[in-house]
Order: structure tokens, then C-alpha cells, then sequence
């Protein structure tokens, strides 16, 4: 199973029970990031706002996949949706492993989101806080779910995305660095060795 990293909140996971992409932005409307057209079995987006929602710039297969989807509603942001909407996480089963991606989570996941959620082998969680939780929150979900993998996600480094949130380093500070792992490349390849720590995928 290979994960795959294109900026920002999109990922492509690559399975023996098919492929699936989340949250694809429109290309170029995140600062330094432009997305190539994908091609996928599956297109999964967390809301419809233009940096996790672009359907068309995936090419479905139509082919039929394997792994099972399941949902939780959440909103973007601590009101209740009142300033963002609402959000769904997504968690992908397949191959005997528990995928999660949180997308545009603006609060902090109550006991009932956190029981559907479980346990999941990777979790792809935002961190850079002002549009959806910050380091300390996605810290504290992280304590209350134990994934075996953390992939953080929705952060600045440089000038290279949205200009109003934090960088990755104000997540990765709150672990020990013995836990953290900076790939030299975007992609990843889910084998037992691999699920494990904070792993900051290398920009696309």
C-alpha cells in the first residue's frame, strides 16, 4: 500500500483493493502548490471549499474497489459549523489497515467521534490552526485516538501555502524528535516498519 502526498490536505492512497484520492484543491488557488490531474477509482472530499474540493481534476477508472469507506461529521470550526460548514473525516479500510483523513477538522473530536473513529493505523490530521485545529489540538487528538502513523497536514512552510496558518514545526516541537521522521521524498509505502511516529512527508 503506497501513500502518496500532493500538498496541502490531497492524498492518494494506492492499495491492493484500489485507489482513492482526498481532498484535491483547485491548482494554483493554494499559494506554491499546483496539482497535475490525478487518476483514481475513488475521489473523496472533506467539504466543497476550492483548497480540498476539485472532483475534476481526478479521472475516476470506474472501476470497482474493495475497501470499505466509513464517515464521521465534524465541522470546520468550534461553533458548529456556523463559520465554515460542516467537515467529514474519511477512514478507508483496506488490506487489513485503518486509513483516516480528518480534512478541514475545526474542533477537537468529542468521545462519540473519537469511538467511531478508533484506532486507525495512519491518520492525516491538520495542524496549522486559524482555519482548522492547531498544533495543541491536533496534538490532543492524536493522545486520544494512538495511531500507530501521524501524517500532518494543512500547514505553511515558507511561502508555500496558505499564508495565515502555522508551520509544521509548531506540531512536530510537542513530540520528541526521536518520534519524528522527515522523508527526502512525497510518498510512502505503508509496511509494518513504516507505521510508526510523526512523518512529515517532503513537499510535491
Amino acid at each position: 500500500m503506497i501513500l502518496k502526498y500532493y500538498g496541502h490536505a490531497c492524498f492518494k492512497l494506492e492499495s491492493a483493493a484500489g485507489s482513492v484520492v482526498f481532498d484535491p484543491y483547485v491548482s494554483g488557488y493554494v499559494p506554491g502548490f499546483s496539482l497535475s490531474p490525478l487518476d483514481a477509482d475513488l475521489v473523496i472530499s472533506s467539504h466543497e471549499h476550492s483548497d480540498h474540493y476539485a472532483p475534476d481534476s481526478v479521472k475516476l477508472s470506474g472501476k470497482e474497489h474493495s475497501f470499505r469507506v466509513e464517515q464521521i461529521e465534524t465541522f470546520h470550526d468550534e461553533e458548529g459549523g456556523v463559520l465554515r460548514g460542516k467537515n467529514i473525516v474519511s477512514v478507508v479500510n483496506a488490506e487489513g489497515l485503518r486509513i483516516a483523513h480528518l480534512g478541514d477538522l475545526g474542533h477537537e473530536l468529542s468521545d462519540t467521534q473519537l469511538e467511531k473513529l478508533g484506532n486507525p493505523d495512519v491518520l492525516m490530521i491538520p495542524i496549522g490552526g486559524f482555519y482548522t485545529i492547531d498544533a495543541v489540538a491536533a496534538k490532543n487528538i492524536v493522545d486520544a485516538c494512538s495511531p500507530r502513523l501521524v501524517v500532518p497536514m494543512h500547514y505553511r512552510e515558507g511561502e508555500r501555502g496558505l499564508q495565515n496558518i502555522a508551520e509544521a514545526e509548531s506540531f512536530l516541537k510537542l513530540f520528541p524528535e526521536s518520534e519524528v521522521r522527515r522523508l527526502s521524498e512525497s510518498r510512502l509505502e505503508l509496511t509494518d516498519e513504516a507505521l510508526q511516529g510523526i512523518c512529515l512527508f517532503a513537499l510535491p
